[in-house]
């Protein structure tokens, strides 16, 4: 098990990705429609998100820096007493869809969609929950205590074809649309297609410290968003939530790295990211102990189907950004 320390944080740090792709593989499991040329699977496609920007700006450093001493000091707080955990947050979002086609054009039937399923995943109350394993119902977060209410739907139509992570899709001066107001709003960005190096990418978010800045919020390619009319097997809401985990602070569950650490003391090691439909159990072996793994997890990188819990320690973390002295504290006052 791992232990949430910040100097471990610190080490790993260059390591962290908070981007998702699409990678084509040559094998096609059985239980892939026959049709598919190759398996799409959710994977890493530009590790250097936050790293380069992180190495740009002194100023994000300090704000790491102090989002990881918050961090820190919630969780010990909490268990301790000192923290009243049982509070609720409902997060406002803002949905701004960028299309170019029809079918980018989601509908707000598909919009209030995602938002439910944000809203099961993110309380637990999801219909897969039950799948949970034995092994990892004690770990499990339940209610996170973090809600989302859809605000408004911002549209705006564009010649474009595809996208990149340069956050165009945020800038009205380059066809896309501008935050509102990001320190109070969790902005989301619906585009059509994106790429980076080549790759197919399902999503990206931005960490909490970039919270406020122009560009913070979380960006979802239309085919991946919400379950109707969304393509397989990421059609059930899961890029949501996982991007918006990365925005609430959690980490890949593999710490990005081989047996890496995702500050995190419930969930297993792990060697790398898992894909596809795992059956459990399955077991890795770091430092010598072999382990279960939790591959249901939202932060893992399996199929939609095949994650349906964040784990206690997640749920803490998430907890401390939104908490009033955290870094997202403005979530709180809208």
């Amino acid at each position: 098990m791992k232990k949430l320390l910040f100097g471990a944080l610190m080490l790993s740090l260059m390591a962290a990705c908070n981007n998702d792709s699409i990678n084509n593989q040559n094998e096609n499991p059985a239980d892939e429609p026959a049709t598919t040329a190759g398996l799409a699977q959710r994977g890493c496609a530009s590790e250097e998100i936050r790293q380069e920007a992180l190495k740009k700006s002194p100023e994000l450093q300090q704000r790491f820096s102090a989002l990881e001493t918050n961090t820190e000091k919630f969780a010990n707080d909490l268990k301790v007493g000192k923290v009243l955990a049982d509070g609720t947050v409902e997060i406002p979002v803002i949905v701004n869809v960028v299309y170019k086609t029809t079918a980018e054009n989601v509908s707000d039937a598909r919009i209030a969609e995602q938002i439910a399923v944000l809203n099961a995943d993110y309380s637990g109350t999801n219909s897969d929950a039950s799948k949970i394993p034995t092994e990892f119902q004690s770990a499990s977060s339940g209610d996170t205590k973090v809600k989302f209410r859809l605000v408004n739907t911002i549209r705006k139509s564009t010649t474009k074809t595809s996208w990149s992570t340069n956050d165009d899709m945020k800038k009205a001066s380059k066809g896309g649309i501008d935050a509102t107001n990001p320190t109070n709003y969790l902005n989301i960005w619906i585009v059509g297609k994106m790429t980076s190096q080549g790759r197919t990418i399902l999503g990206y978010a931005t960490f909490p410290e970039s919270a406020g800045l122009w560009n913070d919020g979380v960006v979802i390619g239309a085919p991946y968003f919400g379950k109707t009319g969304a393509s397989s097997p990421f059609n059930l809401g899961r890029t949501a939530t996982h991007e918006v985990g990365h925005y609430l602070n959690l980490r890949h569950i593999w710490g990005d790295a081989n047996c890496g650490n995702d500050l995190v003391s419930d969930t297993p090691t792990q060697t790398t990211a898992n894909y596809g439909k795992p059956s459990y159990p399955l077991y890795n072996t770091c430092s010598g102990v072999q382990r279960s793994v939790m591959f249901m997890n939202y932060m893992d990188y399996v199929d939609d189907a095949a994650m349906f819990m964040f784990s206690s320690g997640q749920k803490t973390r998430m907890q401390s950004v939104v908490a009033s002295s955290g870094a997202r504290s403005g979530l709180r006052v809208y």
